[in-house]
C-alpha cells in the first residue's frame, strides 16, 4: 500500500488520458467455480491497433480475501491531496460503503454538500475571546445602547479578520459569508462594521481597563516591569482625499522607511511576558520624547503599584526620566553612547572589570556623581556581537581601501562625482576624512572610536534595589515589544491603512491591538509563532450539508498539531456535528 500511495502522489498531475480506476475481474477455476480479483488499472492506447487497453498497475488479490482496511487507508492517504470539501465528501462515501447498514449509502446519496469554510483559527480566537470575557465585557458596555444588531459579533469578526487574513471592511463582507465560519454570524454589511468601530472608540477607556484586568487575572501577569516603545504606520490615501480637519495623519520620521507617505505614531505598553496591555495613537509628526508624560499618566490611573518603565534610547531625555519617577515609579532606559553628554562619556571611560551574568553577556556597574546628582549606569558587553561588528567594519575598511586606490587613477569630473558619492554614503562616509589637498583618506580616529563601542550598550536605571543582572536582562526583554510590532505589521497587516476619518484610524488601531493581544497569548502558551499556529489551525474546515430533513455542519477530523495547540490554550475541541436545523 505504501507503493500505491507514492504512485498516486507522483501521478496526480498526469495528462488526462491516464485515468486510474479499481476493477474486478473473474476467472474460472478447474472445478467450474469463479474467483473474483480486485485490481488497480488505467487505460493505455495500443500503439499498433490504436484501441484502448487496460493496464494493471497493482493487484489487490482475491475479492473474498481483500484487506478492506488497507484499501481504506490508501483512500484516506489520497484525500490529503484534495481540497477539504472534496476530501470530506470522499470520506463520507468511504464511511457509507464500509457501513454494515445496507441503506447507509442510499441515505448519504440524499445529502447535498453545500460548501466548506475555514474554521480552526476562528474557533481558537473565539475560545480566547471568551476566556478573557471579551464577549461579556462588550455586552455590558452595550447595555445602554439600543443597537438592532449584535455589535459584539461584528467586533469579534473584525478582530479575527485582522489575525487570520486581514481585508478591508468591505472585503470582510465576503470573508464572513464565504471564507471563515464565525459562530452566530452568517453575514455582515460594511456599514454595520463602521458603526461597531464607532462604538469601540466611544468605550475605549473603559474597555482598555477591563481588558487589562481580565488579562491580568487569566494569565497572572506580573506588571512590575512594563515595556514601552513606538512605531509608525503609513496610509495609502491620496493627500487630496484627506478631510479638511486632518490632525492625525502627518509627515514625520517613518520607521517603515516610507517618508513619502503620511503616517500615525503608535505606542504599545507590553509586559515582560510579551503581552500588550494598552495602545496609543498620535499624529505622525509626534516625537518619541514627547509622549512619555501621557503614557505615565494613563498607566498611573490604572493603579498598578510599583512599576519600572523600560524604554529605549529615544525616550532618555532628562525631562522624561523625571516624569517616569513620579508617583514612586522607576525606569530602565537605554543611553545613546555617542550622545556627547558628559556623564555618558564619564561612564564609558571608567575602568573596572566586567562580570559575566550569562553566556556572551557581561556587565559593569558605574556610578557617576554624588548626592542628588548621582546616576547609576550599567555597561553591557557581548563578546560575540563585538566580534561580528569588527568583521563587518573590517570588510568596509577593505572595500574603502580598494576604492580609494581606484580614485587615484581617475581625474576630472568622474573623480569628483565618485568622491562626493562615497563621502556622503551612510555606511562608508563615516570612516572617511578629506585632506587639505581635497583627496579622501581613511579616518583612523573614527575607526578607533567605532572599535570602542563594539558589542556594548549602555543603560541607566533609577532603582538601586535592582541587581545589575536584573536591570540588564530586563532591558534586553525590550525586544518583546519589537516582536509585538513585527507581528502587528506583518501577520496582522496593520499597514498600509486606507481609513480617512481620524476616529476610524484610532478604532482601526484598537482592533489591531485586540488581535495582537490574542495572537501573543497564543504564542506564549503554545510556544509557537502566530504564523505557525494560524497555518495549522486554518487546515481545520467545517462543511455545510443539506438533507431532506434539514441542514447541519460537520467539522473535519482534528489533527495532532491542532489538538496540541488547543490543549495548550485550554480550549475544548469543536463539536463534530453542529448547527443542526430540522426543516
Amino acid at each position: 500500500m505504501h507503493f500505491l500511495s507514492n504512485y498516486f502522489t507522483n501521478n496526480m498531475n498526469l495528462s488526462y488520458n491516464v485515468i486510474m480506476y479499481i476493477r474486478t475481474i473473474s476467472r474460472k477455476n478447474k472445478d467450474g467455480s469463479e474467483t473474483a480479483y480486485v485490481q488497480l488499472a488505467h487505460n493505455t492506447r495500443d500503439p499498433k491497433s490504436g484501441q484502448p487497453r487496460a493496464k494493471v498497475i497493482h493487484s489487490f488479490g482475491r475479492a473474498d480475501q481483500l484487506d478492506r482496511d488497507a484499501l481504506k487507508r490508501l483512500a484516506m492517504s489520497i484525500t490529503r491531496h484534495l481540497a477539504p470539501e472534496e476530501a470530506l465528501d470522499a470520506q463520507m462515501r468511504i464511511s457509507a460503503e464500509q457501513s454494515s447498514d445496507a441503506g447507509a449509502w442510499e441515505g448519504l446519496r440524499g445529502i447535498a454538500f453545500l460548501r466548506s469554510k475555514r474554521f480552526g483559527g476562528a474557533w481558537l480566537l473565539e475560545g480566547l475571546w471568551k476566556q478573557l470575557g471579551m464577549d461579556q465585557i462588550l455586552r455590558s458596555l452595550l447595555k445602554s445602547r439600543a443597537y438592532e444588531t449584535d455589535m459584539e459579533r461584528f467586533l469579534f469578526a473584525m478582530v479575527a479578520n485582522r489575525a487570520l487574513g486581514a481585508t478591508s471592511k468591505l472585503g470582510l463582507e465576503g470573508w464572513v459569508a464565504e471564507c471563515v465560519h464565525i459562530e452566530s454570524l452568517e453575514e455582515v454589511k460594511s456599514h454595520q462594521l463602521y458603526r461597531a468601530m464607532d462604538f469601540l472608540l466611544e468605550v475605549k477607556k473603559e474597555l482598555e481597563l477591563q481588558v487589562y484586568h481580565a488579562v491580568a487575572d487569566l494569565l497572572n501577569l506580573e506588571v512590575d516591569l512594563l515595556y514601552f516603545d513606538t512605531t509608525s504606520s503609513y496610509f495609502e490615501v491620496e493627500a487630496s482625499e484627506a478631510p479638511e480637519d486632518e490632525n492625525l495623519r502627518k509627515a514625520g520620521y517613518s520607521k517603515d522607511k516610507r517618508p513619502d507617505l503620511a503616517q500615525v505614531v503608535i505606542g504599545l505598553a507590553v509586559t515582560k511576558e510579551g503581552i500588550p496591555i494598552r495602545s496609543w495613537t498620535w499624529p505622525g509628526n509626534t516625537a518619541d520624547v514627547t509622549v512619555v508624560e501621557e503614557v505615565k499618566r494613563d498607566l498611573v490611573g490604572w493603579k498598578l503599584g510599583r512599576v519600572i518603565s523600560v524604554m529605549d534610547r529615544g525616550f532618555s531625555s532628562e525631562e522624561n526620566l523625571i516624569t517616569l519617577q513620579r508617583a514612586g515609579g522607576h525606569y530602565i532606559v537605554g543611553e545613546k553612547m555617542r550622545s556627547g553628554k558628559a556623564e555618558t562619556e564619564d561612564a564609558l571611560s571608567r575602568g573596572g572589570r566586567f562580570h559575566e551574568i550569562k553566556e556572551n553577556l557581561r556587565v559593569k556597574e558605574i556610578i557617576v556623581g554624588e548626592g542628588e546628582r548621582r546616576k547609576r549606569f550599567l555597561l553591557a558587553f557581548n563578546p560575540k556581537e563585538a566580534e561580528k561588528q569588527k568583521k563587518e567594519r573590517d570588510a568596509i575598511i577593505a572595500a574603502l581601501t580598494e576604492e580609494l586606490a581606484r580614485f587615484r587613477q581617475l581625474s576630472g569630473e568622474p573623480h569628483t562625482k565618485a568622491m562626493c558619492a562615497l563621502r556622503s554614503h551612510g555606511m562608508f562616509g563615516k570612516f572617511l576624512i578629506q585632506s587639505k589637498d581635497g583627496t579622501l583618506r581613511l579616518d583612523k580616529a573614527a575607526i578607533r572610536q567605532a572599535e570602542r563601542y563594539d558589542g556594548k550598550y549602555l543603560i541607566r536605571t533609577s532603582d538601586d534595589t535592582l541587581s545589575a543582572q536584573d536591570a540588564v536582562l530586563g532591558y534586553k526583554q525590550l525586544a518583546d515589544v519589537e516582536d509585538a510590532f513585527r507581528t502587528l505589521k506583518t501577520h496582522l497587516d496593520l499597514r498600509p491603512m486606507y481609513h480617512r476619518a481620524e476616529d476610524r484610524i484610532r478604532s482601526h488601531v484598537l482592533l489591531c491591538w485586540l488581535a495582537l493581544l490574542l495572537a501573543r497569548i497564543s504564542e506564549t502558551h503554545a510556544n509557537e509563532s502566530w504564523k505557525s499556529i494560524r497555518e495549522e489551525m486554518d487546515r481545520m474546515h467545517i462543511g455545510y450539508f443539506r438533507t431532506a430533513d434539514g441542514t447541519f455542519c460537520q467539522t473535519t477530523a482534528i489533527t495532532s498539531g491542532q489538538q496540541a495547540i488547543l490543549k495548550a490554550l485550554g480550549i475544548p475541541n469543536p463539536p463534530l456535528i453542529s448547527a443542526v436545523q430540522p426543516l
